[in-house]
């Protein structure tokens, strides 16, 4: 039994993993400064620790600066003093999301423009892996100096071992192993299956998104970018699915439809199928769209699924679907697919015309352009909450 699993369970529907786990591990180093202090020399972040003050805080939020098009808002920062100097740290954290709208260069720009500081770190720590070379180059070349810092959640699981007979250190240990943060670098059993058995999946999943519930899909909402479900979606933000927007040359309102939560937090966990209906917060429209959503909700709470219709700044959206392990009691489970993969178009099709009072206009394959294709990575990092 996990106290912290319950406790994220209670907290809220959309399950927000990296902000809870984020407060959780800030409040044990603030109450564990010899940790934290371990921990960074362990990784030379830092090289002594004649700190005589140290606080920690979190959500921490910061003006953006001319340049950048929005605020920030900081995960963890740590301020380190000597009485006589300041050193800062950013802490970038996630577990499932990764850093697909380059907020990494902002907090960068951020720290390197802070006065009367000593030493400015930024560290990006994930559970998967997520290459962040081009960020190695020194501090981005801003002067002052930003030194980066990559580290796996693996890291932390294992320097945190030491100190495992502390209660608090037990529950955050369990939560880790639940959610899939103290995998180390080697290849397990599990792994190797996936190697054997990814072609074999892979066309599986192909077949149930192609010919009639492809062409259902097109004819409902205009088009599918790139004509074809995307391996950059699963790579990205692990969903197997076809899609299209529906805002005019951006993806601040857009519809995916196919198979989502491809990375379980554990083995116990299924993917989901379903369609998603998912709006930016920096939509103009926003505010109408999720008027429109939580109708949909209050109207049809059997059939949908919110996700972060209360929260900002997030992406909002709403999800029809249904978990896979629906289907393996079905003889033939591709049919079975395919025709819950069609209703889920013609459910959200129905909804598009009872509650929005505005034409969707999807893109059509001719109309994808290089610029669709690049820019469709905008939206893989963004959190889908419960999913």
């Amino acid at each position: 039994m996990s106290l912290f699993t319950n406790l994220l369970n209670l907290h809220s529907p959309s399950k927000p993993r990296e902000d809870f786990f984020t407060e959780i591990v800030a409040y044990f180093l603030s109450l564990n400064n010899d940790i934290l202090l371990g921990w960074l020399k362990h990784h030379s972040i830092i090289s002594d620790d004649n700190y005589s003050s140290i606080k920690i805080s979190t959500q921490q939020e910061h003006k953006g600066l001319e340049r950048h098009t929005e605020d920030s808002r900081l995960d963890i920062v740590v301020e380190l003093s000597t009485g006589l100097s300041t050193d800062v740290i950013f802490i970038e954290s996630k577990i499932g999301a990764k850093d697909g709208n380059n907020a990494l260069k902002k907090y960068a720009d951020i720290l390197s423009n802070l006065p009367n500081i000593r030493h400015r770190i930024l560290i990006y720590i994930t559970r998967d892996y997520d290459s962040k070379e081009e960020i190695k180059t020194p501090a981005f070349n801003l002067e002052p100096k930003v030194s980066f810092y990559q580290l796996r959640w693996h890291q932390f699981y294992a320097y945190l071992q030491q100190y495992a007979t502390d209660i608090l250190v037990q529950e955050i240990l369990i939560f880790m192993r639940k959610n899939g943060m103290s995998h180390t670098n080697q290849f397990s059993s599990v792994d190797l299956l996936t190697m054997v058995n990814f072609n074999k999946t892979l066309n599986l999943m192909e077949s149930t998104l192609n010919e009639e519930v492809q062409a259902k899909f097109i004819a409902s909402f205009g088009g599918v970018i790139k004509g074809a479900a995307s391996r950059t979606q699963w790579k990205w933000d692990e969903r197997y699915i076809i899609y299209t927007h529906f805002s005019p040359s951006t993806w601040d309102f857009w519809c995916g439809l196919g198979y989502f939560d491809l990375n379980p937090s554990n083995l116990t966990d299924y993917p989901y199928l379903g369609i998603f209906l998912q709006v930016s917060h920096k939509f103009a429209q926003r505010p109408k769209i999720i008027e429109s959503m939580q109708k949909i909700i209050n109207d049809k709470p059997n059939l949908w699924t919110p996700s972060n219709l209360k929260v900002l700044p997030a992406w909002s959206g709403i999800f029809y679907r249904k978990s896979l392990q629906e289907f393996l009691s079905e003889k033939d489970q591709l049919s079975a697919i395919k025709l819950f993969f069609q209703e889920s178009i013609k459910e959200l099709k129905t909804v598009q015309e009872q509650y929005f009072d505005f034409p969707w206009k999807g893109v059509s394959i001719e109309a994808t352009t290089e610029a669709d294709k690049e820019e469709d990575q905008d939206i893989l990092s963004t959190s889908i909450g419960g999913v």
